[in-house]
């Protein structure tokens, strides 16, 4: 039996979010004991903690658990080469979602049974060797303090773009309610809950932030193909929910199987921290399978998103010819809103191309220690930075979309329009006092066309 103590050397216990603890068995080589090829090694292992050096320890967890073994021995298999250790790739042992307590103790046994043949054929070990990998404190400190400032931002913005939503006479359109919408889930995404684990043992923490994070890609998803769609559709075929089920569809169900894949680990994971989907062949061929047909369908997505994109941009190209017939003061302001529609719509590619690429690096370094050589590593920056953007772009989206009460010029354009009859309207955003935006009243397709 091996056992090993854990100490939390956070005493504000900030490193709260996860642990992961991978084994790792270092096997000698002895002729005659050699590692069977699809060996498996049958593990019973347990769990306690306690908040003080003398306390008593209390079990958290206890399972038997079985991994099989991967291993290469690379020199000739001679007995000059007796006690020479094999190389063998890591095997997943355990993950917490919460670290609260102040020590943890590991205990590991291997049990052997001739007659059950358990553990037989796995060579001579000498020894076990743990790796952790956790969240240090110095990003933790970085990620509250991110999350509670940008709770409030965001929340507010939100409260002050759905109240000048409410003042129009008319009611929101699809574009501004989908916006909202977006504006909610990233708050949901934002609220600092992590502030309450220090308080409170909560070993949910990692699979309530998948959900969250899982409910903002389907928004953030769907949000882009009714964005851009809106500015295509007939004026007929506008302001309807109904008309993006066909690409709104396989957004919902994407997200609905990321959840069921996340359930079947992190879900188990919540009453047995030893639980790994790795662990079996078919457990790891069904997720390689998945990790690889999620990377498949977001990039095709963003090759879908980069098409509509196109349509867009052609359509208001196509509406630009119409500008030379305009006075000089309507001229100037419609191209400054064009200016401003076509920049937002390249920021909103930016973005989803780093959407899409966070994406599947996050996927690809959820189990990279389940790829062999093959390592990507997620840089802490890369993280917070990814979503830092996606707090500036929701908060760009709903100031630039919030209609506008105010007019600007009103006396220079009664000199400049004269008799022509043209109610110019100067604004600081892109939208319209008595429509959903200028732009996207400018870029309607008659249904007669």
């Amino acid at each position: 039996m091996a056992g090993a103590i854990i100490e939390n050397m956070s005493t504000k216990k900030l490193v709260i979010v996860g642990v992961i603890l991978l084994l790792f068995q270092a096997f000698s080589f002895m002729v005659g004991g050699l590692i069977e090829d699809g060996a498996v090694v049958t593990v019973d292992v347990g769990l306690a903690y306690r908040d003080d050096s003398l306390g008593e320890w209390t079990e958290m967890a206890h399972s038997i658990e079985q991994r099989k073994l991967s291993c290469n021995f690379t020199t000739p298999k001679t007995i000059d080469n007796e006690g020479r250790y094999y190389e063998c790739d890591l095997m997943p042992l355990m993950e917490l979602g919460c670290v609260f307590h102040k020590y943890y103790l590991l205990n590991i046994r291997l049990p052997v049974s001739d007659h059950k043949k358990v553990n037989r054929g796995i060579g001579e070990i000498k020894d076990i060797r743990l790796v952790g990998i956790h969240q240090n404190g110095g990003f933790t400190k970085v990620w509250f303090a991110m999350k509670t400032f940008l709770t409030p931002s965001i929340l507010i913005i939100m409260i002050w773009y759905w109240r000048r939503i409410t003042m129009m006479s008319r009611p929101p359109v699809l574009l501004e309610k989908v916006i909202f919408a977006l504006g909610i889930s990233m708050t949901f995404i934002n609220i600092p809950v992590e502030w309450f684990s220090v308080g409170f043992e909560w070993t949910w923490m990692l699979l309530f932030g998948d959900i969250r994070q899982g409910i903002f890609y389907a928004m953030l998803l769907s949000f882009w193909i009714i964005f851009c769609g809106e500015h295509l559709m007939d004026q007929m075929e506008r302001n309807r929910f109904s008309v993006y089920w066909k690409q709104v569809g396989p957004i919902v169900f994407g997200s609905f199987c990321l959840f069921i894949f996340d359930m079947c680990e992190r879900g188990v994971q919540l009453t047995n921290p030893f639980y790994s989907i790795w662990a079996s062949d078919v457990g790891t061929e069904l997720a390689m399978a998945f990790i690889i047909v999620a990377g498949i369908c977001a990039c095709l997505y963003f090759l879908f998103l980069c098409f509509m994109v196109f349509q867009v941009f052609r359509n208001i190209s196509g509406k630009r010819t119409s500008l030379p017939a305009m006075t000089k003061a309507r001229r100037l302001h419609y191209e400054g809103l064009i200016f401003r529609f076509k920049f937002l719509m390249l920021v909103t590619l930016a973005c989803a191309a780093m959407t899409v690429i966070f994406f599947i690096i996050s996927q690809v370094n959820e189990g990279h220690w389940h790829w062999g050589d093959y390592t990507v590593q997620v840089n802490s920056a890369f993280f917070t930075g990814i979503y830092g953007m996606w707090n500036l772009y929701v908060f760009a989206l709903m100031f630039l979309y919030a209609p506008s009460h105010k007019r600007y010029g009103d006396e220079q354009s009664s000199d400049q329009v004269g008799n022509s009859g043209e109610d110019i309207q100067l604004t600081t955003t892109i939208t319209h006092v008595d429509g959903p935006t200028e732009v996207y009243k400018m870029m309607r397709k008659e249904a007669q066309e």
